[in-house]
């Protein structure tokens, strides 16, 4: 299942939206998660999907690619379709002993599912389309105004890339300790649940050990080369809208006004 984790990592290729100004896809993604809890209805869901679908087309992300990084959260995707399809009140549809099965509750069931599942493909779009870099700098100028108010906005636009740059690294070596452990008889695909969760336990020990080496590393090499913040620190890629970028943000206010509209005339 690690092998197929993909949320967080940089997918490269040449395509318009890879093309936008980092500071555009962090203003949609925020439009689109924003508008994802606004409606309720199947409308609604119509209109965030076309939006998403032109936007995987858009990216050239292949999409088996994008589809392998909804593996990692089918558990929780599973319990929160049970959770809503069985506890939640109204018409009651069928019902055995103590299982009920309501309208409302299908109803609800399905739309969390989807609601979930296109929170992670829509926010995982932006990771997939902007190199960590880029994304530092599109939340460091687009938080800059936080800084009257000293919010330190360039040592959280910094932790957050370097939490983005560590997913693969972490994976990575995820995936090389399963190798030698599997080398040595261990079996991660097989036996009970509880007798997996234990073995679970035998990957993260070293992982943790191995990330706070390397964090510790990190640290190490930043105090080393005299790093202390955003102060007096000069882009050497400053950012600078074009066209594009201008067309980006009309399509995300026309998006935004579509949904809203959408919500007015039909609520539900």
């Amino acid at each position: 299942m690690l092998r197929d984790m993909t949320i967080g990592q940089f997918y490269p290729a040449e395509s318009g939206l890879h093309q936008l100004d980092p500071r555009v896809k962090i203003m949609g993604v925020f439009v689109y998660l924003i508008s994802l809890f606004v409606f309720k209805g199947f409308i609604g869901y119509a209109v965030v999907t076309v939006f998403l679908v032109v936007s995987i087309l858009m990216s050239k992300v292949p999409f088996s690619y994008i589809m392998r990084g909804l593996k990692p959260i089918l558990m929780l995707l599973l319990f929160t379709a049970f959770f809503n399809l069985f506890f939640t009140k109204g018409d009651v549809l069928y019902s055995w002993r103590f299982i009920v099965i309501t309208s409302q509750g299908m109803k609800k069931a399905v739309f969390m599912s989807m609601r979930l599942i296109y929170l992670i493909l829509g926010s995982s779009m932006l990771t997939y389309t902007t190199t960590p870099n880029q994304l530092t700098d599109g939340l460091e100028s687009l938080l800059k105004p936080l800084e009257k108010i000293k919010i330190p906005v360039h040592d959280f636009a910094m932790m957050m890339s370097l939490a983005l740059r560590f997913i693969p690294i972490l994976l990575e070596e995820a995936n090389r300790i399963i190798k030698a452990q599997s080398a040595r008889g261990a079996d991660y695909e097989e036996g009970s649940l509880w007798e997996r969760m234990k073995m679970m336990i035998s990957l993260l020990v070293p992982l943790l050990v191995s990330a706070t080496r390397r964090a510790y590393d990190l640290a190490m090499a930043m105090e080393s080369r005299c790093y202390h913040g955003g102060e007096g620190r000069t882009k050497m890629k400053p950012l600078q809208y074009m066209m594009r970028d201008y067309v980006g943000y009309a399509v995300i206010v026309f998006y935004f006004v579509a949904v809203i509209g959408i919500t007015r005339i039909i609520p539900y």
